[in-house]
């Protein structure tokens, strides 16, 4: 086989999704669980926390709710998982005004997401002085969240708090999607910062790399998904 052939299939390969792909594990609504879909959501979920940490655990650079969580539980007698959590429930009571529904997999976000950031910050070795193995963390965490989202999002079982904000905000003012978790995103980044979360080159790589890491993930979750039928 030609070097250009192999080439060409890995680019087919790694060919970014352009839609959220259907698959057998689906669910009809989003409080249709099933022990399928539930496993599944729980393992996209959990490898999305241990994504997370590992950013943290960088220390170059978080993703901008992490720097929030971060800044957070500096100045509260919490834990940064557990300031994850308490800012996901309060981002879901921002849907009531909006008017967007919860489903199972919003709650399982809140709980899951925090649990496994916790347990990775208490488990993976924090990085300082080592910058080729804290990008290592950063990439590596990087595709973790891209994976993880990726999964839970084919469940079918409702968004986490943060994304259905930000497609409610869509839906009831009409401004672009982009637009609004660049907002949204911006403000928790600038209050993160400013209660001592850690911001740098990892925050800035995960901007720039998360929406492909998703992308991709979703080609190779359909894949999966058709091969598996």
């Amino acid at each position: 086989m030609k070097i250009t052939d192999i080439w060409r299939k890995l680019l087919h390969f790694l060919k970014p999704s352009r839609t959220i792909p259907h698959t057998s594990w689906t669910a009809k609504n989003r409080w249709a669980v099933t022990p399928k879909n539930f496993c599944i959501l729980i393992f996209g979920l959990a490898i999305f926390g241990l994504g997370e940490s590992l950013l943290i655990q960088s220390a170059i650079g978080n993703s901008p709710w992490s720097v929030f969580a971060q800044g957070l539980s500096l100045h509260t007698p919490f834990t940064i998982g557990e300031c994850t959590a308490i800012i996901s429930v309060a981002v879901l009571a921002l849907w009531l005004p909006l008017r967007e529904r919860p489903g199972f997999g919003t709650i399982s976000n809140i709980i899951v997401i925090a649990l496994f950031v916790q347990i990775g910050v208490d488990t993976i070795p924090a990085l300082n002085s080592n910058i080729f193995l804290q990008i290592a963390y950063v990439t590596i965490g990087i595709g973790l969240v891209g994976a993880g989202s990726a999964i839970y999002i084919t469940c079918g079982l409702g968004p986490g708090p943060r994304d259905g904000l930000m497609t409610s905000i869509h839906k009831r003012t009409g401004i672009r999607i982009s637009r609004v978790r660049l907002a949204i995103e911006l403000t928790v980044l600038i209050i993160g910062k400013l209660l001592g979360g850690t911001l740098g080159i990892g925050t800035a790589m995960f901007a720039l790399f998360i929406g492909a890491a998703i992308a991709t993930n979703l080609n190779f979750v359909s894949k999966f998904a058709n091969r598996s039928r």
